[in-house]
């Protein structure tokens, strides 16, 4: 077997740049929906959603702790930056 070429490496290293930035991006919408989840008050959804977010609800419950935690420590700053903006608004 002989060792890679230059352009193997570097069309596998894009490819991996490819994974790493579509892993964030699915990250970042799993940690989103699990702050919505956590915060959602299932009371003031339409009849119409709650299939929908019962779905969504089940699937996060299902995924790793860890993958669970990474995702929302990848959404923190949002979060946090929404929290603070929302308790200005409400003073």
């Amino acid at each position: 077997m002989t060792a890679p070429t230059a352009d193997e490496r570097a069309l596998l290293r894009s490819q991996i740049e490819i994974l790493e930035a579509e892993r964030e991006a699915l990250m970042k919408t799993v940690g989103a929906a699990a702050v919505l989840v956590a915060n959602i008050d299932a009371e003031s959804l339409p009849p119409e959603a709650w299939n929908a977010a019962d779905l969504l609800a089940d699937a996060i419950n299902a995924m790793p702790e860890a993958l669970i935690g990474e995702s929302l420590e990848l959404v923190r700053p949002l979060v946090e930056k929404d929290l603070a903006s929302g308790r200005r608004r409400t003073r």
